[in-house]
């Protein structure tokens, strides 16, 4: 096992090239978003978003085997055992091609069934409904059977891997938008043919990476009945949990639909465009440092285990704090000068997704530590009951009239409630205080995003809305909130840490500068 230092510096490193590929990936996102907007129209992009949905829903057969690929194989890795390892991979390839024909036939029939029944779809897209299905079930499938090789890349910690794909991947997408403007056919329908181009592309890029770089990746049929137990009796629990979470999401995206059509769709949709495209703050940073939980919990090193897993639930709300504050008290003027039409409740729905978002940045990496120790039937129970009361408390307060945003109340609720399950389910798998983290971590920082947005929310008033002083107070935004996240975020170690790191930059800062300018005077 690496020393903590090392792994650190691994981690830092493997950071940087997340954040480059979420810098990327982000800014394109943005962008195609709202060419494909203003290209689709409201109602058929509402389309693209409840109908990909429903294919989604399908997905919690695969979502389950996703967290045990990625286990397993982090678990080997940190054991050193090559043979093993090679087991767990051809296995769970085996695993997800099963998977992807079950999803399949289940989308092809009861989907199907579905969409062109119940459903709030016009009749005269029905037809582009249908194509819209059909490219996302084919496009979950490829991401279904390469699921193992990107676990593979994540437990390996080969980050720059997708840091360079992204590149790959943001020009294909730039290519998606031009050929959607110029080529005058049926919008919609040429979307998701070239969504679907593009995920192949990507994703045979990630399998021959593996192929070429990792020994374990060389795939050939396996099926070790005792290692299927294991990797299903991980997953079969996982599978509680997954399908809570997706009947929240889905489930309630077709609520809305059913109640209000797909004009609101297209709301939430958008809400979910600016939501993933923020937390890849956070999403990049866990993504680096949790293989590192599960190598240290396999290798018996609890305390840096649990050690990582508050640092990564702090910096993780810091990372999306820094971004989300600006956002949500600029959210109106923000959508306006991104989107050439804004559906109704767009700015309550987005700014609802982040609040969300924030809390569930605190409980990622516990629920990482939960599924290393493989004690994953209680927590799956237990959270996924949790999360499924979103469904029906959200149906309900549709039914009682309530305005379409309130589901998001719900799920901030259900958010919360969640958290605190991983919280005391964690504390039993292993020595934590519960106590520092509720007080020192959890309401403190909800205590400084409070505060923060109704100070900004304020001092925006006081001045006139328009874009320098957007860009002005989005600039001043950033100082303040790290200011304050220094200040009463960071304990003194960590302060100290961060100031001698700071310090040091500069010195070399200046020395090279220095030196540089002697050689070039000589």
């Amino acid at each position: 096992m690496s020393s903590a230092s090392e792994n650190n510096k691994r981690i830092a490193k493997n950071t940087l090239f997340l954040y480059f590929r979420m810098l990327i990936t982000m800014g394109v996102r943005l962008y195609t978003s709202r060419i494909v907007l203003a290209t689709l129209g409201l109602e058929d992009y509402g389309i693209y978003n409840v109908v990909g949905g429903v294919v989604v829903m399908f997905a919690w057969l695969n979502s389950a085997m996703v967290g045990s690929s990625q286990r397993f194989i982090s678990f080997e890795l940190g054991r050193n055992s090559f043979e093993r390892l090679h087991k767990v991979f051809c296995n769970s390839v085996s695993i997800h091609i099963c998977i992807a024909l079950v999803i399949l036939l289940c989308a092809e029939t009861v989907g199907l069934w579905f969409l062109n029944t119940k459903l709030n779809i016009s009749p005269l897209r029905i037809s582009a409904a249908n194509w819209v299905y059909q490219c996302s079930v084919f496009s979950l499938m490829v991401s279904i059977i390469c699921v193992p090789y990107n676990s593979c890349i994540v437990a390996h910690e080969h980050m720059k891997t997708y840091a360079y794909t992204s590149i790959i991947d943001v020009i294909l997408k730039l290519v998606i938008v031009y050929f959607l403007s110029v080529w005058d056919i049926d919008k919609l329908k040429f979307y998701v043919v070239l969504v679907l181009a593009t995920t192949s592309i990507v994703q045979s890029i990630y399998v021959i990476y593996c192929r070429r770089n990792f020994p374990e990746c060389k795939y050939r049929f396996s099926f070790d009945k005792q290692l299927f137990r294991q990797m299903f009796s991980f997953a079969g629990w996982t599978f509680i949990g997954d399908l809570s979470h997706t009947l929240k999401d889905q489930g309630s995206n077709i609520l809305l639909n059913l109640f209000f059509g797909t004009f609101v769709n297209a709301a939430r949709g958008i809400a979910g465009q600016v939501n993933a495209a923020i937390n890849g703050f956070t999403a990049n940073f866990q993504m680096a440092i949790n293989p590192q939980i599960v190598k240290s919990y396999a290798s018996g090193n609890y305390k840096y285990a649990t050690d990582l897993v508050s640092k990564s639930s702090r910096y993780s709300f810091y990372l999306l704090l820094i971004v989300c504050v600006p956002a949500f008290v600029n959210m109106e003027y923000l959508l306006n000068l991104w989107l050439t039409v804004v559906p109704e409740y767009t700015v309550i729905f987005v700014r609802m997704t982040l609040l969300v978002s924030l809390v569930n940045s605190l409980s990622g990496s516990i629920g990482i530590m939960i599924q290393a120790s493989g004690r994953v039937r209680n927590y799956n129970i237990v959270v996924g009951l949790i999360i499924m009361i979103d469904l029906p408390i959200s149906y309900f307060v549709l039914k009682a009239g309530y305005l379409p945003y309130t589901v998001m109340y719900v799920a901030l609720f259900t958010a919360t409630a969640s958290l605190f399950a991983r919280l005391f389910i964690m504390k039993r798998i292993v020595e934590y205080s519960a106590r520092y983290f509720i007080f020192t971590i959890f309401c403190k920082n909800i205590i400084i995003a409070g505060a923060l947005i109704s100070i900004l929310s304020y001092v925006q008033l006081l001045f006139p809305v328009n874009f320098l002083t957007v860009i002005s107070m989005s600039f001043f935004s950033v100082l303040f909130i790290s200011g304050i996240i220094y200040i009463m975020g960071l304990s003194l170690t960590e302060r100290t840490m961060a100031k001698n790191k700071i310090l040091n930059r500069i010195i070399h800062f200046k020395y090279f500068k220095k030196n540089n300018g002697i050689e070039n005077n000589s």
